[in-house]
């Protein structure tokens, strides 16, 4: 199921200029393939770095999470609009720099899920190339149980 801005802006809480997923191209159950366009526009290349623009890997590895997030929430919808928190990530590697004008492709997929805490594996691919990889961890609050 593909998703435009306008359907992540009503998952996700992320705003401009922290979010990072601008489409979902495919989605079911157990995994997810998101897209984000790097522009030069984006306020951290100014300094990071000016005579060669890269993508910081603390922001590739944000917008796998927030694509595992969009996913998460569409495997406990009681649960949209609660806070997720980031847990913890393993095996985080980043294997090619991500520049203005990249298109990252995000694939996520769940490794295990218990309740509302989620192990997924997430991947960056810019052409076909793997640029950065992680296994992520998190939660989404459940917010207060009915009484």
């Amino acid at each position: 199921m593909e998703q435009d801005i306008l359907q992540i802006l009503k998952v996700l809480p992320h705003r401009y200029p922290f979010l990072l997923l601008d489409r979902v191209l495919e989605m079911s159950s157990q995994h997810l393939v998101g897209l984000k366009n790097v522009t030069i526009n984006e306020p951290h290349f100014q300094g990071h770095f000016p005579a060669e623009p890269i993508m910081p890997g603390v922001l590739i590895v944000e917008a796998l999470a927030q694509a595992g997030g969009v996913l998460a929430f569409s495997l406990v919808p009681q649960h949209m609009g609660n806070a997720v928190y980031f847990m913890g990530m393993d095996k985080v590697r980043f294997r090619k720099p991500v520049r203005p004008g990249d298109q990252l492709i995000l694939k996520l997929n769940v490794l295990r899920q218990r309740g509302s805490v989620f192990k997924m594996k997430g991947e960056a691919f810019v052409d076909d190339q793997l640029v950065a990889e992680a296994e992520l961890l998190a939660t989404i609050d459940p917010g207060k149980s009915e009484e």
